[in-house]
């Protein structure tokens, strides 16, 4: 069901590639016609109300969903289902919204943040958010996809929630409610591929062109027919951020969108929500996920840039990784030295032009430190792709020998909330799930499950992992096994952790230099052979003993505000004691 924004109505549909598409529409069939655009609409009465409906191209004598559809309740290959989201009861009006700068997300994935797996299970679990001092929830795509349950980023329905979570319409529920309790909202979307099971596109309309990126064929952005192409992707962000009040969108790989127009998607993309922004009074965020390391996402684009208002620096995340866990297989072999973390800490990447192993070729751009906020820069130290698309999906926290303990634990939060950067969340990590986070997938499709699993045993020999232990995406209990469990809360190490977490939360909240913009705000000092890191913020040292041996720190005097499971002591001469493992943060007295 098309949106009438521009003119057209619910049952048009782009399709310059048939020769005759007629409309099976509430059981019955209406002839269409068309006009010079390609776009075509009933030729005869259409019922009122909440329809299933499809599109019969040509001789073909099975209906096909729109490419459009908001509802798919048989699923990716069924008839569509017609949808009004103006007819939702919402109750936000007073929301004004949430900016990134300053704030904490939290990313979830629906089908495992709780037992049932449903956005309206997720409501009953947003004052555990709340008291974690999140700001916005960062949910992964719940576009329809093939299957019962998936990541969501095989999804080939781009405007239709997928119907295990509950719909359009709990979806709606959802945002009312994070709205109610003071939480934004960012939409995980998918532009830059479709997935291999439910893909009409290419029946219809030059929707993809020739090449391929690493998940699929290449989105036609820049080719003929490309103008609709991109109206399709600018319609569907314009979906979200209106008609289900979404407060921003994560952009899946935006470095696989090949698009060699005058003016890049992004920066179309930039354009019209910004406009949207000012209409609605709210801020309205564009977070790119991107492996170039280049900032021109984020420059404004009256310097030349897409003018995005952030992306993620994966390289913070390696170097907080290797620098706790040792790990120096594959991408992260180049971060190895702590002088790694110091750069990316006071220079947001570490590949900026520098050679990188992995890739085996100079990589990156330099930020521009002095004109450039640093929460611009979305961190994790952990996130679905870097627990996810490991080996067998464990986390920081697994209990298996060669994990991280609960002190170490404990300065991978404090790296992460008292970093420069926006801070993000990886549901679970809060309390150390024990839960893993593994890929899984329900393809009805036998040989796409194969191929699946085939893929990614290639993909993991590369890191040097073992591919005899990587679970089957397809097996029901790999889905189930990534489930977390919200039991763990109130015991043990799952305790400590979630009350250091929420510590964590309010220093951000009470300390402004914890959420200073300036690059020049932060610095980091490492000492290699002792394993210490130190992160100078205004009045405030974040201490971390990395090594295994107790370390004797000069802070001088001042008070230990939040120290990691082992604890910390800080004498009257601003001598401070850390255990191995251990961190704190000092509050260090004037002189």
């Amino acid at each position: 069901m098309v949106s009438t924004a521009h003119g057209r109505g619910r049952f048009d549909v782009w399709a310059p590639r048939p020769e005759r598409v007629r409309l099976l529409v509430d059981g019955r069939t209406v002839p269409m016609r068309h006009g010079d655009d390609g776009w075509w609409s009933p030729g005869g009465p259409v019922p009122d109300g909440e329809v299933d409906y499809g599109y019969l191209l040509d001789d073909d004598p099975d209906p096909r969903p729109d490419p459009r559809s908001r509802r798919q309740p048989a699923g990716v290959h069924g008839l569509s289902r017609t949808y009004d989201p103006s007819a939702f009861a919402w109750t936000d009006r007073a929301w004004t919204g949430r900016q990134l700068a300053g704030s904490v997300i939290y990313e979830m994935h629906v089908g495992t943040f709780t037992p049932e797996g449903t956005l309206d299970a997720a409501l009953g679990r947003l004052d555990h958010l709340v008291d974690l001092g999140v700001d916005l929830v960062e949910v992964m795509p719940v576009n329809a996809f093939n299957g019962t349950h998936n990541w969501g980023y095989d999804g080939v329905a781009w405007f239709a929630v997928a119907e295990s979570y509950g719909g359009p319409e709990a979806y709606q529920r959802f945002v009312d409610g994070c709205h109610a309790a003071g939480l934004g909202v960012i939409q995980d979307v998918v532009h830059n591929h479709l997935g291999p099971s439910g893909n009409y596109l290419p029946l219809y309309a030059p929707y993809l062109k020739d090449g391929r990126n690493t998940w699929g064929d290449l989105v036609n952005l820049d080719g003929e027919g490309s103008a609709e192409v991109r109206r399709y992707i600018l319609d569907n962000v314009a979906t979200w951020l209106r008609d289900y009040h979404v407060d921003g969108l994560r952009l899946d790989a935006v470095h696989a969108l090949s698009d060699d127009s005058e003016v890049h998607l992004l920066e179309e993309m930039a354009v019209e929500v910004a406009a949207l922004s000012a209409h609605q009074r709210r801020p309205l965020t564009l977070v790119a996920e991107s492996d170039l390391n280049d900032p021109v996402m984020i420059r404004p684009r009256e310097a030349g840039g897409r003018g995005l208002d952030a992306q993620w620096s994966d390289d913070y995340h390696h170097a907080v990784h290797v620098a706790l866990s040792g790990e120096t297989t594959g991408y992260y072999a180049d971060f190895e030295p702590l002088t790694a973390l110091k750069k990316v800490v006071e220079r947001g990447f570490f590949h900026d032009g520098t050679f990188s192993s992995f890739r085996g070729r100079d990589h990156g751009v330099p930020i521009d430190t002095d004109h450039t906020a640093t929460w611009r820069l979305v961190v994790a130290n952990q996130n679905h792709d870097q627990v996810g698309n490991r080996a067998v999906g464990d986390r920081l926290s697994d209990p298996s020998p060669g994990h991280l303990d609960d002190d170490q634990l404990g300065c991978a939060a404090m790296l992460t909330l008292l970093g420069p950067f926006t801070p993000m969340l990886f549901q679970g990590e809060e309390w150390a799930a024990s839960t893993p986070f593994q890929f899984f997938t329900s393809h009805p499709e036998p040989e796409l499950g194969t191929a699946t699993a085939e893929g990614r045993i290639a993909e993991f020999e590369q890191m040097g992992w073992d591919p005899e232990v990587v679970p089957d995406p397809q097996d029901p209990a790999t889905f189930e096994r990534s489930k977390l469990d919200w039991s763990e809360l109130e015991h043990g190490r799952h305790a400590r952790l979630l009350e250091l977490y929420r510590s964590l939360g309010r220093l951000r909240r009470t300390w402004p230099e914890l959420t200073d913009p300036s690059f020049t705000a932060t610095t980091c000092d490492v000492d290699e052979a002792a394993r210490l890191v130190v992160l100078h913020r205004g009045r405030l040292q974040v201490v971390l003993n990395l090594g295994e041996r107790p370390l004797e720190v000069h802070t001088g005097p001042g008070e230990v505000l939040v120290a990691t499971a082992s604890g910390a002591e800080l004498d009257a001469d601003g001598l401070l004691v850390l255990p191995g493992h251990a961190g704190a943060v000092v509050h260090v007295s004037p002189a």
